[in-house]
């Protein structure tokens, strides 16, 4: 994961892309077709905010694409995080001992962080020569500032 993607502020919408990249490179036989680095896309596909009586946020996520030597590849895969459940046992506590308490009582926000591992899988057949490695990718230098 290039970026956070949380359910805190409740901004977070299915169908949001964010940025990726590639964290170790993809070799068949030896050869790198798809190097460390390379950009990837991927989309929200599932969001829930949290919630009274303990509900805790959820994400659900899918990696769409990979860019490598100049092509753009589809991918498949998911990617999801529940947040960390304050919920059922504190709501059924609050329920025995008052039960307007739990009414009040919130779950947690789901966060994927950066540097969050993805797994993708190819969804296309990529043509590329067995032992031929593709053209090395080039990454644009960063702009400096002026002064």
């Amino acid at each position: 994961m290039s970026e956070m993607l949380t359910t805190k502020g409740k901004k977070l919408k299915v169908g949001q892309r964010f940025n990726m990249e590639v964290a170790q490179a993809v070799e068949v036989n030896g050869v790198v077709v798809i190097p460390a680095g390379s950009p990837a896309i991927g989309e929200v596909t599932d969001v829930r905010n949290k919630g009274m009586w303990g509900k805790s946020g959820y994400i659900q996520a899918r990696p769409l694409s990979v860019r490598a030597n100049g092509r753009l590849i589809r991918l498949t895969g998911s990617v999801d995080d529940k947040g960390v459940a304050a919920g059922g046992g504190a709501a059924a506590v609050s329920a025995v001992v008052f039960l307007p308490a739990g009414f009040f009582m919130t779950g947690t926000s789901a966060v994927i962080p950066v540097g969050a591992p993805v797994s993708g899988f190819i969804d296309e057949d990529v043509p590329f020569v067995p032992g031929e490695a593709p053209a090395p990718m080039t990454v644009a230098a960063p702009a400096t500032a002026l002064r």
